[in-house]
Protein backbone atom coordinates (compact mmCIF):
# COMPACT_ATOMS: atom_id res chain seq x y z
CA UNK A 1 0.00 0.00 0.00
CA UNK A 2 1.44 3.33 -1.12
CA UNK A 3 2.22 5.90 1.96
CA UNK A 4 0.17 9.33 1.74
CA UNK A 5 1.55 12.55 0.59
CA UNK A 6 1.44 13.84 3.78
CA UNK A 7 3.67 10.41 4.72
CA UNK A 8 6.16 11.51 2.00
CA UNK A 9 6.40 15.42 3.09
CA UNK A 10 7.42 14.10 6.34
CA UNK A 11 9.91 11.93 4.97
CA UNK A 12 11.52 14.14 2.86
CA UNK A 13 11.82 16.66 5.70
CA UNK A 14 13.63 13.78 8.18
CA UNK A 15 16.23 13.39 4.85
CA UNK A 16 16.83 17.13 4.83
CA UNK A 17 17.54 16.32 8.68
CA UNK A 18 19.70 13.18 8.18
CA UNK A 19 22.22 15.18 6.01
CA UNK A 20 23.14 17.26 9.69
CA UNK A 21 25.80 16.32 10.98
CA UNK A 22 29.09 14.08 10.85
CA UNK A 23 28.55 10.93 12.10
CA UNK A 24 30.96 8.53 10.29
CA UNK A 25 31.48 5.69 10.20
CA UNK A 26 28.19 5.45 11.87
CA UNK A 27 25.22 5.98 9.16
CA UNK A 28 23.62 9.68 8.01
CA UNK A 29 19.86 9.00 10.23
CA UNK A 30 17.10 11.99 10.89
CA UNK A 31 13.77 11.17 12.64
CA UNK A 32 10.48 13.23 12.70
CA UNK A 33 7.75 12.85 14.95
CA UNK A 34 4.12 13.50 13.87
CA UNK A 35 1.25 13.69 16.16
CA UNK A 36 -2.44 14.80 14.39
CA UNK A 37 -0.92 16.32 11.56
CA UNK A 38 1.74 18.26 13.28
CA UNK A 39 5.33 18.11 14.17
CA UNK A 40 6.04 17.51 17.41
CA UNK A 41 9.45 16.22 17.60
CA UNK A 42 12.69 15.88 15.38
CA UNK A 43 16.61 15.10 15.11
CA UNK A 44 19.20 13.84 13.44
CA UNK A 45 22.67 11.84 14.49
CA UNK A 46 25.36 14.44 15.00
CA UNK A 47 28.53 12.42 15.56
CA UNK A 48 29.62 8.58 17.06
CA UNK A 49 28.98 8.18 20.35
CA UNK A 50 26.09 10.76 20.98
CA UNK A 51 22.64 9.43 20.88
CA UNK A 52 21.01 8.65 17.52
CA UNK A 53 17.85 10.43 15.73
CA UNK A 54 15.40 8.66 17.10
CA UNK A 55 16.35 9.67 20.48
CA UNK A 56 16.54 13.13 20.51
CA UNK A 57 13.55 13.78 18.68
CA UNK A 58 11.73 11.85 21.37
CA UNK A 59 13.38 13.66 23.86
CA UNK A 60 11.77 16.50 22.09
CA UNK A 61 7.87 14.75 21.78
CA UNK A 62 7.58 13.94 25.39
CA UNK A 63 4.12 12.55 26.07
CA UNK A 64 2.89 13.93 23.11
CA UNK A 65 5.34 10.98 21.47
CA UNK A 66 2.27 8.37 22.82
CA UNK A 67 0.35 7.62 19.95
CA UNK A 68 1.92 9.42 17.07
CA UNK A 69 3.69 8.25 14.07
CA UNK A 70 7.52 8.32 13.86
CA UNK A 71 8.96 8.97 10.23
CA UNK A 72 12.97 7.70 10.34
CA UNK A 73 15.36 7.39 7.30
CA UNK A 74 16.97 3.96 8.62
CA UNK A 75 15.75 1.31 10.39
CA UNK A 76 15.89 1.95 14.15
CA UNK A 77 18.54 -0.19 15.91
CA UNK A 78 17.87 -3.23 18.10
CA UNK A 79 21.30 -3.53 19.34
CA UNK A 80 23.57 -2.57 22.18
CA UNK A 81 26.64 -0.09 20.53
CA UNK A 82 27.48 3.41 21.96
CA UNK A 83 24.03 3.82 22.93
CA UNK A 84 20.77 1.26 24.11
CA UNK A 85 18.92 -0.08 21.35
CA UNK A 86 16.22 2.64 20.15
CA UNK A 87 13.33 0.45 19.61
CA UNK A 88 13.29 0.56 22.84
CA UNK A 89 13.04 3.71 23.73
CA UNK A 90 10.22 3.50 20.59
CA UNK A 91 8.14 1.20 22.68
CA UNK A 92 8.44 2.76 26.04
CA UNK A 93 7.52 6.67 24.37
CA UNK A 94 3.98 4.80 23.09
CA UNK A 95 4.87 5.33 19.24
CA UNK A 96 1.92 4.04 17.30
CA UNK A 97 3.69 3.99 13.85
CA UNK A 98 6.83 4.10 11.98
CA UNK A 99 7.73 4.79 8.66
CA UNK A 100 10.99 3.68 7.92
CA UNK A 101 12.96 5.31 4.69
CA UNK A 102 14.92 1.82 4.55
CA UNK A 103 16.33 -1.55 6.24
CA UNK A 104 19.91 -0.98 7.81
CA UNK A 105 22.46 -3.48 5.99
CA UNK A 106 24.15 -3.97 9.44
CA UNK A 107 23.52 -7.39 10.14
CA UNK A 108 23.01 -6.72 13.83
CA UNK A 109 19.83 -5.09 12.23
CA UNK A 110 18.93 -5.54 8.88
CA UNK A 111 15.31 -6.45 9.34
CA UNK A 112 15.11 -7.22 13.03
CA UNK A 113 14.48 -3.72 14.23
CA UNK A 114 11.32 -3.31 12.09
CA UNK A 115 10.43 -6.86 13.41
CA UNK A 116 11.04 -6.28 17.42
CA UNK A 117 8.66 -3.00 17.10
CA UNK A 118 5.97 -5.13 14.85
CA UNK A 119 5.87 -7.90 17.83
CA UNK A 120 5.62 -5.08 20.04
CA UNK A 121 2.58 -4.11 18.33
CA UNK A 122 4.04 -1.05 16.22
CA UNK A 123 2.66 -0.19 12.87
CA UNK A 124 5.88 -0.35 10.80
CA UNK A 125 5.50 0.89 7.28
CA UNK A 126 9.02 0.44 4.83
CA UNK A 127 9.68 3.11 1.55
CA UNK A 128 9.25 0.64 -0.97
CA UNK A 129 11.30 0.47 -4.35
CA UNK A 130 8.33 -0.36 -6.59
CA UNK A 131 6.24 2.57 -6.14
CA UNK A 132 8.16 5.71 -7.84
CA UNK A 133 7.80 8.45 -5.42
CA UNK A 134 8.94 6.55 -3.02
CA UNK A 135 11.77 4.95 -4.87
CA UNK A 136 12.88 8.84 -5.29
CA UNK A 137 13.22 9.12 -1.72
CA UNK A 138 14.72 5.62 -1.18
CA UNK A 139 17.68 7.40 -4.37
CA UNK A 140 18.17 10.30 -2.09
CA UNK A 141 18.73 7.98 1.29
CA UNK A 142 21.29 5.90 -1.19
CA UNK A 143 23.24 9.36 -2.21
CA UNK A 144 22.86 10.67 1.81
CA UNK A 145 24.58 7.67 3.06
CA UNK A 146 26.58 5.95 0.06
CA UNK A 147 29.34 5.75 2.47
CA UNK A 148 27.72 3.76 5.07
CA UNK A 149 25.70 1.41 2.94
CA UNK A 150 28.97 0.39 0.55
CA UNK A 151 31.02 -0.48 3.27
CA UNK A 152 28.39 -2.01 4.79
CA UNK A 153 26.90 -4.26 1.58
CA UNK A 154 30.81 -5.15 0.26
CA UNK A 155 32.59 -5.30 3.68
CA UNK A 156 35.71 -3.03 2.56
CA UNK A 157 35.97 0.92 3.22
CA UNK A 158 34.48 3.49 0.59
CA UNK A 159 37.48 5.16 -1.32
CA UNK A 160 37.52 8.51 -2.24
CA UNK A 161 39.98 10.65 -4.48
CA UNK A 162 39.97 14.18 -3.85
CA UNK A 163 41.68 17.18 -5.80
CA UNK A 164 41.51 20.80 -6.34
CA UNK A 165 42.88 21.37 -9.96
CA UNK A 166 43.25 24.47 -12.20
CA UNK A 167 41.18 23.95 -15.64
CA UNK A 168 43.61 22.08 -17.16
CA UNK A 169 44.16 19.76 -14.66
CA UNK A 170 47.73 20.87 -12.90
CA UNK A 171 47.32 20.70 -8.66
CA UNK A 172 50.40 23.46 -8.49
CA UNK A 173 53.03 25.14 -10.67
CA UNK A 174 56.17 24.17 -11.59
CA UNK A 175 57.44 25.25 -8.91
CA UNK A 176 55.31 23.19 -6.66
CA UNK A 177 53.06 26.05 -5.33
CA UNK A 178 49.41 25.05 -4.69
CA UNK A 179 48.17 27.62 -2.46
CA UNK A 180 44.72 28.51 -3.16
CA UNK A 181 43.97 26.93 -6.53
CA UNK A 182 40.57 27.19 -5.41
CA UNK A 183 38.80 29.89 -3.26
CA UNK A 184 37.12 30.05 0.30
CA UNK A 185 34.12 28.38 -0.12
CA UNK A 186 35.30 24.95 -1.73
CA UNK A 187 38.02 24.78 0.68
CA UNK A 188 35.28 24.89 2.87
CA UNK A 189 33.55 21.99 1.27
CA UNK A 190 36.89 19.79 1.03
CA UNK A 191 36.58 20.10 4.65
CA UNK A 192 33.05 18.46 4.98
CA UNK A 193 34.40 16.10 2.40
CA UNK A 194 37.16 15.36 5.43
CA UNK A 195 34.61 15.13 8.15
CA UNK A 196 32.53 12.54 6.33
CA UNK A 197 35.37 10.47 6.01
CA UNK A 198 37.27 8.35 8.34
CA UNK A 199 40.84 8.86 7.10
CA UNK A 200 42.55 11.35 4.91
CA UNK A 201 45.58 10.03 3.67
CA UNK A 202 48.06 11.55 1.59
CA UNK A 203 52.03 11.08 0.47
CA UNK A 204 55.35 12.38 2.20
CA UNK A 205 55.83 14.84 -0.86
CA UNK A 206 52.36 16.59 -0.26
CA UNK A 207 52.99 17.10 3.74
CA UNK A 208 57.19 18.33 2.91
CA UNK A 209 55.34 20.64 0.23
CA UNK A 210 52.11 21.88 1.86
CA UNK A 211 52.35 21.20 5.90
CA UNK A 212 48.94 20.56 5.65
CA UNK A 213 46.79 19.79 9.08
CA UNK A 214 44.49 17.21 7.59
CA UNK A 215 41.94 18.31 9.90
CA UNK A 216 38.20 18.70 9.16
CA UNK A 217 37.46 22.34 10.21
CA UNK A 218 34.13 22.35 10.41
CA UNK A 219 31.55 23.45 12.94
CA UNK A 220 29.83 20.07 14.58
CA UNK A 221 32.93 17.78 13.83
CA UNK A 222 33.60 15.73 17.02
CA UNK A 223 35.46 13.01 15.66
CA UNK A 224 38.68 14.12 13.69
CA UNK A 225 39.43 11.87 10.82
CA UNK A 226 42.95 10.28 11.08
CA UNK A 227 45.67 11.01 9.31
CA UNK A 228 47.43 9.12 7.04
CA UNK A 229 50.92 9.43 5.45
CA UNK A 230 52.36 7.42 2.85
CA UNK A 231 56.22 7.62 3.39
CA UNK A 232 58.22 4.89 2.19
CA UNK A 233 61.61 6.36 3.66
CA UNK A 234 60.86 8.20 6.73
CA UNK A 235 61.32 11.18 5.14
CA UNK A 236 59.25 12.99 8.31
CA UNK A 237 61.64 11.90 10.40
CA UNK A 238 63.81 14.66 9.44
CA UNK A 239 61.41 17.33 11.54
CA UNK A 240 61.15 14.66 15.18
CA UNK A 241 63.88 17.68 16.12
CA UNK A 242 61.52 20.56 15.02
CA UNK A 243 57.24 18.91 14.97
CA UNK A 244 55.94 22.83 15.49
CA UNK A 245 57.30 22.99 11.45
CA UNK A 246 55.61 19.68 10.89
CA UNK A 247 51.73 20.67 11.97
CA UNK A 248 51.18 16.76 10.97
CA UNK A 249 53.11 15.62 13.65
CA UNK A 250 51.34 17.62 16.42
CA UNK A 251 48.74 15.05 18.08
CA UNK A 252 47.17 17.60 19.78
CA UNK A 253 44.98 20.68 18.75
CA UNK A 254 43.99 21.87 22.49
CA UNK A 255 42.02 19.39 23.86
CA UNK A 256 41.24 17.19 20.85
CA UNK A 257 43.09 14.56 20.01
CA UNK A 258 44.51 14.15 16.21
CA UNK A 259 46.01 10.99 15.43
CA UNK A 260 48.46 10.27 13.14
CA UNK A 261 49.78 6.79 11.05
CA UNK A 262 52.65 6.73 8.70
CA UNK A 263 53.04 4.03 6.71
CA UNK A 264 57.05 3.37 5.66
CA UNK A 265 58.43 0.31 4.01
CA UNK A 266 59.88 -2.13 5.82
CA UNK A 267 63.42 -3.47 4.23
CA UNK A 268 64.99 -6.67 5.97
CA UNK A 269 65.99 -7.50 2.26
CA UNK A 270 67.98 -3.85 2.13
CA UNK A 271 71.03 -2.44 4.20
CA UNK A 272 68.89 0.67 5.58
CA UNK A 273 66.28 -1.21 6.73
CA UNK A 274 67.78 -0.36 10.58
CA UNK A 275 68.03 2.79 9.63
CA UNK A 276 63.89 3.59 8.66
CA UNK A 277 63.09 1.22 11.76
CA UNK A 278 65.26 3.81 13.96
CA UNK A 279 63.92 6.95 11.93
CA UNK A 280 59.98 5.21 12.73
CA UNK A 281 60.98 5.52 16.53
CA UNK A 282 61.58 9.06 16.44
CA UNK A 283 58.31 9.90 15.10
CA UNK A 284 56.69 7.20 17.62
CA UNK A 285 58.36 9.23 20.55
CA UNK A 286 56.39 12.33 18.88
CA UNK A 287 52.86 10.38 19.78
CA UNK A 288 52.59 9.59 15.56
CA UNK A 289 52.06 6.08 15.44
CA UNK A 290 54.06 3.92 12.75
CA UNK A 291 53.67 0.66 10.76
CA UNK A 292 56.25 -1.20 8.45
CA UNK A 293 55.07 -2.63 4.98
CA UNK A 294 56.94 -5.34 3.91
CA UNK A 295 55.22 -6.39 0.61
CA UNK A 296 57.07 -5.54 -2.36
CA UNK A 297 60.37 -5.79 -1.93
CA UNK A 298 61.56 -5.24 -5.28
CA UNK A 299 60.20 -2.06 -4.89
CA UNK A 300 62.31 0.17 -1.81
CA UNK A 301 60.35 3.74 -2.71
CA UNK A 302 56.83 2.71 -2.56
CA UNK A 303 54.45 1.62 -0.22
CA UNK A 304 51.71 -1.16 -1.29
CA UNK A 305 48.37 0.52 -1.17
CA UNK A 306 46.44 -2.68 -0.78
CA UNK A 307 48.77 -3.41 2.74
CA UNK A 308 47.69 0.03 3.21
CA UNK A 309 44.05 -0.36 2.71
CA UNK A 310 43.61 -3.58 4.35
CA UNK A 311 45.34 -2.68 7.63
CA UNK A 312 43.50 0.57 7.54
CA UNK A 313 40.52 -1.71 7.69
CA UNK A 314 41.49 -4.40 9.76
CA UNK A 315 43.63 -2.86 12.34
CA UNK A 316 42.47 0.69 12.69
CA UNK A 317 38.53 -0.15 11.82
CA UNK A 318 38.73 2.83 8.74
CA UNK A 319 35.41 2.19 6.61
CA UNK A 320 35.96 5.42 4.52
CA UNK A 321 38.99 7.04 3.51
CA UNK A 322 39.45 10.33 1.59
CA UNK A 323 42.67 10.19 -0.77
CA UNK A 324 43.96 14.14 -0.69
CA UNK A 325 47.16 13.49 -3.18
CA UNK A 326 49.18 13.93 -4.86
CA UNK A 327 48.80 12.56 -8.32
CA UNK A 328 51.52 9.53 -7.75
CA UNK A 329 49.21 8.03 -4.92
CA UNK A 330 46.05 8.45 -6.74
CA UNK A 331 47.40 7.05 -9.32
CA UNK A 332 47.96 4.25 -7.41
CA UNK A 333 44.58 4.45 -5.93
CA UNK A 334 43.14 3.68 -9.23
CA UNK A 335 46.19 1.38 -10.89
CA UNK A 336 44.84 -0.87 -7.82
CA UNK A 337 40.88 -0.42 -8.80
CA UNK A 338 40.90 0.48 -4.66
CA UNK A 339 38.99 4.15 -5.15
CA UNK A 340 35.08 4.26 -5.58
CA UNK A 341 34.46 7.83 -6.39
CA UNK A 342 36.27 10.72 -7.19
CA UNK A 343 35.59 14.36 -6.14
CA UNK A 344 37.35 16.85 -7.94
CA UNK A 345 36.98 20.84 -7.67
CA UNK A 346 38.14 22.93 -10.48
CA UNK A 347 38.83 26.41 -10.32
CA UNK A 348 39.08 28.57 -13.44
CA UNK A 349 42.72 29.09 -13.87
CA UNK A 350 45.12 28.37 -16.70
CA UNK A 351 48.41 27.34 -14.67
CA UNK A 352 50.22 25.10 -17.81
CA UNK A 353 53.65 23.42 -17.57
CA UNK A 354 54.68 20.37 -19.22
CA UNK A 355 56.59 19.75 -15.62
CA UNK A 356 53.56 20.97 -13.36
CA UNK A 357 51.76 18.42 -11.21
CA UNK A 358 48.69 16.96 -12.18
CA UNK A 359 46.12 15.19 -9.94
CA UNK A 360 46.76 11.86 -11.58
CA UNK A 361 49.96 10.41 -12.38
CA UNK A 362 51.74 7.30 -12.58
CA UNK A 363 51.91 5.09 -15.64
CA UNK A 364 48.79 5.55 -17.18
CA UNK A 365 46.44 3.54 -19.37
CA UNK A 366 47.86 2.42 -22.49
CA UNK A 367 44.74 2.11 -24.04
CA UNK A 368 41.64 5.10 -24.41
CA UNK A 369 39.22 1.97 -24.23
CA UNK A 370 40.66 0.48 -21.05
CA UNK A 371 40.35 3.97 -18.85
CA UNK A 372 37.93 3.77 -16.10
CA UNK A 373 34.76 5.90 -16.82
CA UNK A 374 33.14 8.00 -13.87
CA UNK A 375 29.44 7.53 -14.15
CA UNK A 376 26.47 9.11 -12.22
CA UNK A 377 28.38 12.85 -12.18
CA UNK A 378 27.09 15.66 -10.36
CA UNK A 379 27.98 19.15 -10.22
CA UNK A 380 27.91 21.99 -7.82
CA UNK A 381 29.32 25.38 -7.60
CA UNK A 382 31.33 26.79 -5.08
CA UNK A 383 31.98 31.22 -5.54
CA UNK A 384 34.18 30.71 -8.93
CA UNK A 385 35.04 26.87 -8.39
CA UNK A 386 33.22 23.98 -9.04
CA UNK A 387 33.36 20.44 -7.64
CA UNK A 388 32.57 17.38 -9.87
CA UNK A 389 31.95 14.41 -8.34
CA UNK A 390 31.11 10.85 -9.66
CA UNK A 391 31.54 7.09 -9.20
CA UNK A 392 34.63 5.04 -10.76
CA UNK A 393 33.70 2.15 -13.13
CA UNK A 394 36.39 -0.06 -14.01
CA UNK A 395 36.86 -1.90 -17.55
CA UNK A 396 36.69 -5.66 -16.82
Amino acid sequence: MALSEQDLQWMRHAIRLAKRGFPAPNPHVGAVIVKDGALVGEGFHPYKGAPHAEVFALQQAGERARGATLYVTLEPCCHYGFTPPCTNAIRAAGIARVVVGMLDPNPEVNGKGVQQLRDAGVQVEILSPDIPAEAKLINALEAVNRIYLYWRRHNRPFITLKAAMSLDGKIATHTGNSKWITGTRARGMAHRLRAEHQAVLVGVETVIRDRPRLTARVRGVVNQPLRVVLDAQVRLARWHRKPREMPILNPWRGLTHLPTVVFYKGLPYYPDGKQLHKRARWLEELGVSTVPVYTDPEDSYRVSVRTVVSDLWHVWEVRSILVEGGGQVAASFLEAKLANRIAYFYSPKLIGGADARTALEGLGVTEVARAPRVVNITHRRFGEDWLIEGDIMYPD
